[in-house]
Formats: C-alpha cells, structure tokens, sequence
C-alpha cells in the first residue's frame, strides 16, 4: 500500500529557478526512506509541503485518508504558562476526551439503554487499542529515553531554546504515535543517548519513516532506501547510507566513463569530417556529411558533475617541550547545579581527545574555562608558553554581522584585499558572493567562514566544538580531510560518532560531575563501556508502594465483559494461526505467498500476545475489586 505519492511537484521561490522541479516518487507503507540532497535542494521545502505549511506551485501529494502526519521541525504553537509537561500531555488529547465520554456513559449505563452499551463498548476498545491505559508508562519510557528529566518537565515551555523546544517536539510526536513520521535532522539537538535510544525507537516503529539527516551512523541504522533530491529531482537508491555512498560514486564514474567514451568517439569523427572537407571531394565531401548525421545521433551523455571541494588545511605551528595543557582540582557549578568537581587532567601533543557527555553536564563549559572565557569556581587550567589555539564555537558570532565576508576577512582576519579573496575563494566563496552580509548566511555558511578564518592561523591545540553541526555531507566529508590532516593536538566535543569514531585516539567522559579518561579510540571505548555494565551488579529492586489504581468505568461487571471479549477473540485468533499453517504447507513452493502468510502470521501473533497482556492485567483486576 502506498503512503505518500508525489506527482510532478514544482516549487520555486525566484522565477525560472525552481527547487523542486517535476518532482516524483512514492513511499511504501512501513518503509524507512533517507531524503539527501546538498543544502537549498529543496528537502526541507518538500516537508513543508507534505504537512501542507507551503502550497506547490504545481504537481499533486497524495496521503491517504486517515493517515496521522507529523513533522518533528514543526513547532505547534501552544497556550501562554503551558509547561514541558503540558506540551508531553496534549499527545494524550484524544484520549482524555474518550476517558472523559466513557465516565458519562458510565453513569447513564444503569439504565439499560442499549444504545448507551454499544456506544460504551465501541469506545473503551477504541480507548484500550489506543493505549489509553498505558499513557504514564508510554510518557516515563519517552522521556527517560530522551532524557527529559522531572525537574526539566515542570520549566515553562515557552522559555526553552529552540534545540530544547525541537527535542520536546520529538517527544510529543512519539506519543502521539502518528502512522508517518517525517524527522528533519532529528539528531542535531540530542546528546548521544537520546540518538541510540530515537534509532532503536525507529527500528521497532511500525509505521512510515522520511528522515533528512546529515548523520551518517543514524542513517544507516534507520533507513533502506535512499531518494536524493538534485536539481529538482529524484534519484533512488535501494539500501542505507553507505550503500547510497558506494553507488553514488560507482553511477558517476560509469557516466564519466560513458561520457569521455562519447567525447573521443565525437573526437575522431570530427577529425575525420574535417580532413575530408579539406580534400574538397565531391565523394568525400558526400562522406563527411554522412558522418555528421551519424555525430547528430549519437547519445550524448551529460557530464557528470562533482560537488567542488574544498582544497585548504588547518596551519600547524611548531610545538616546544613545555607543558601542553593541565587541569588540576577543577570545579565549577551554576547556583546548585554542579557540573563538575575536582577534575585533574593533563594533556599531552599529538592528543586527539573526544569530550563526551550528555547535553547540559558542562562540555562546552569546561572549553570556555580552557580557553580562559570562563572562571573556574577552583582549581587551576595551565597552558604552555608556546601554545596557539584555534578555536571553533558551538554557536558561532559575529562582532559586526552586517559587515560583508569581504570586509569581515579584511578587518576581523588582518588580511589584505588578495589574500581576502584568495581565501574565501578556497572556501567556495566566490563572485557577487563575497559582498553579502555576514547576517544572511545559513548555519553551515556561517560554520565555512568561521573556519575561513581559522585556517590559515598557526595553531597546535585546536578545539573544536560541535564542528559537523549545521553543514551538509559534502562539508563534513572536507572538514574530515582537514582534520585528517591536522598535525596538532586535538581536543573536540562532538555527538557526530562517525567524526568521533574517525579521529578520537582517547576519550573524556563527563559523568555525574567527573571526567572519566580513556585511552584508546571510539570502539574500544565502547567495549570497554559494555564490560563495565557487564560487570556492575543490577541495582536492588526496591519494594513498590502500593498505589490504588484508578477504577475502570463499569466496575467488576464491565472487567468481566472485557476479559470474556479477550478469551473469545484469543479462541478466533487461535483457529486462524492454524488456517494459516495449513495454507503456508498448500503454499510451500509460492515465495511471494509466503511472504504474505507470514506477515499475517505475524500480525496475529502480536495481537494474541497483547490480548495475553490485556487477559492477565483484567484477572488481576477483578480479583483485586472482589477481594
């Protein structure tokens, strides 16, 4: 069954240069699709489109009916004083108003109206299949997943920054439990935690997935198929990311390879047609127009074309014998909020440290205390006479966004006006382009002249801070190679685990206020992580208070009616997995019908295993309300 069809989509915002231009693909019930394309290819135009925030100019988006859509990067806009936990709670709208409905017709049953009882029954199997009975666990096991602690859900909604207001999104839109999930870049404001908690989410998710990401382990762990927008349309690819990677690259060496064959054929038929015009021959001038009809119908493949790249390296400046960088008893809290204590670290050349922890425990923090833009509360940071920092911010700023890159090169960076252009030529600057504001660039823009100017400094110790945040796969990829490159220290916070797992040689882990130091890369990290939980004791299971739970409508009678409805459908579903043994031996040799009986197998078995669940919790219950 299809769920998204899109037909011959336009959209363009400056005349005669459309984003999306004839647009075209479907998606598949169930399936899990990566949408990539480099940055301005019109993805996020696309999301907007299917939720309906934008109108195409031309082109149709087909849904079926009934089918939830929710889009993570959409931010509904919510009543005044609304708390993190009001916003978590209106995912459970619809069935608080079903709960309310089924207390009404609670009351008005004693009269034996039996429109009343149907209406009832229909809506308390509504209420269950919907999870009505389940909304507080489903919220504790979302948030502990992503990290929302209690104290956090009672902050007001409206005072949140725009990462915290996108993960809180995130999950509300889970409990909603929408049939098409659409998640642009998901993972940019989750530590990671919450990112390996969101994949396996998705890996058990039951409905359809679209994800725009520039996280390449979370693309491979989430989708199959790849559909990349470029020049206005699509192109598919049947596998995950590196899949997509390894075919990318082997369709554009066929198409230069095609192209180049084309090219020296085209080549020496021209020589040909001109030698023979030049004898001037009746016959070989009949020739010669022969072959140029011949060169007319040659299939002329389109040159295949590359992102450019960028081509500069990170200045290294020369490193003497004196102490690098060390950290002894350091501390430092906000009010009550301890972030770290007593932490004594020494870093040695040639480092390339990875600090990790989850959001708010005081990375970016203890950098700003490195770099001296932050006091310590105690403790002492020592830097080595001959040690040159660079330094790339999380959140980059400027001190005169209004100036021009031009401008900003000239006067920020202390370049003259042919180093300025040579320069940001290097970064892809280029043309009109250096004249526009600093203010309008994009994130990933802001990201490229930031590193602009950095580069060319003669550093030994740089630290970097969210480097890959905010830029498209083909400004990793350079980055990457720049780093890769980089003959310096490195000391670098990052959730990107690709960029981790390429360049970290020991690892920082911010924990509970302390910095935990690893000495190996970011594999044997991990192992070494599933070692030490191997080898700690499970905590002690702490005796449960008794809590009175909420009364069901009906009473004993309808926890009867409900229990007696479960046996009953068991007793079917039971026939029906036998039907199916007995059609799966009929089909044995029919592949594709066995696929079929096997998903129903599935679906019946995953049903009988909830109406299992729902047996022995409505036992229970009624031996509780006649005991």
């Amino acid at each position: 069954m299809i769920d998204i069809a899109v037909r011959d989509l336009v959209k363009e915002y400056e005349v005669g240069q459309p984003v999306l231009d004839g647009l075209t693909f479907q998606v598949d019930t169930g399936e899990r699709v990566g949408i990539l394309g480099k940055n301005g290819a019109g993805k996020t135009t696309l999301f907007r489109i299917l939720t309906g925030q934008e109108e195409a100019d031309g082109g149709e988006v087909i849904i079926p009916p009934g089918k939830g859509l929710g889009l993570i990067s959409q931010i509904p806009v919510y009543p005044a004083g609304y708390t993190v936990e009001d916003v978590l709670r209106t995912a459970f709208d619809h069935l608080k108003a079903m709960e309310a409905e089924l207390h009404l017709l609670s009351d008005q049953m004693a009269g034996g109206d039996k429109e009343v009882l149907t209406r009832y029954d229909r809506l308390q199997a509504a209420y269950e299949t919907g999870g009505g009975y389940e909304m507080e666990t489903r919220l504790e096991k979302v948030c502990s997943g992503l990290g929302i602690e209690k104290a956090f859900r009672e902050k007001a909604f409206a005072n949140l920054s725009g990462g915290e207001k996108t993960r809180i999104n995130l999950a509300r839109l889970i409990l909603v439990d929408t049939e098409i999930l659409l998640l642009d870049e998901p993972t940019n404001h989750l530590d990671l935690n919450a990112t390996m908690w969101l994949e396996d989410y998705i890996s058990h998710y039951k409905g359809t997935v679209l994800v725009i990401s520039h996280d390449r382990y979370f693309l491979d762990k989430t989708i199959s198929r790849v559909v990349e927008l470029k020049n206005g349309k699509a192109e598919f690819y049947a596998g995950n990311y590196s899949f997509y990677a390894v075919e990318k690259e082997r369709r554009y060496l066929e198409q230069l390879r095609q192209y180049q064959k084309e090219q020296a054929e085209l080549q020496r038929l021209s020589d040909t047609v001109r030698m023979m015009h030049e004898h001037n021959t009746e016959h070989l001038n009949k020739r010669a127009f022969s072959i140029e009809k011949r060169m007319a119908k040659i299939n002329k493949t389109q040159r295949p074309d590359r992102v450019k790249k960028l081509k500069t390296k990170f200045g290294t400046a020369e490193f003497y014998a004196d102490d690098l960088l060390s950290l002894r008893e350091l501390n430092k809290a906000f009010g009550q909020q301890k972030l770290f204590d007593d932490v004594t670290l020494r870093v040695e050349p040639g480092d390339r440290i990875a600090l990790l922890g989850d959001n708010g425990t005081g990375k970016s923090t203890l950098l700003k205390i490195i770099l001296g833009e932050e006091p310590q509360d105690s403790g002492v940071v020592k830097q080595g006479l001959t040690v040159k920092v660079g330094y790339l911010p999380q959140q980059i700023h400027f001190a005169h966004p209004e100036r021009s890159l031009y401008d900003t090169m000239l006067y920020e960076a202390g370049c003259d006006a042919q180093q300025a252009r040579d320069r940001l030529g290097k970064f892809l600057f280029q043309g009109e382009d250096v004249f526009k504001p600093v203010s309008v660039l994009s994130g990933g823009e802001q990201s490229r002249l930031r590193l602009c100017m950095l580069m060319d400094e003669k550093v030994n110790f740089l630290i970097l801070d969210e480097p890959t945040n905010h830029l498209d796969l083909d400004s990793r990829e350079w980055i990457e190679e720049a780093v890769e490159d980089y003959e310096g220290t490195l000391l670098f916070v990052s959730h990107d685990r690709y960029f981790i797992d390429r360049f970290a040689t020991r690892i920082w882990t911010l924990e509970n206020g302390k910095i935990s130091d690893f000495r190996g890369d970011y594999t044997a990290y991990q192992a070494h992580r599933e070692r030490q939980k191997a080898l700690t004791p499970p905590p002690k299971k702490e005796e449960k208070v008794k809590k009175d739970k909420p009364k069901r409508p009906g009473g004993t009678k309808q926890l009867k009616k409900e229990l007696a409805a479960a046996e009953k459908r068991m007793e079917k579903l039971d026939q029906l997995l036998e039907e199916l043994n007995a059609q799966k031996e009929a089909a044995a040799s029919d592949y594709q019908r066995l696929q079929e009986l096997a998903q129903q197998e599935a679906e019946y078995t995953a049903e009988y295993d909830g109406l299992m669940e729902s047996w022995e919790s409505l036992s229970e219950a009624i031996a509780a309300e006649e005991a």
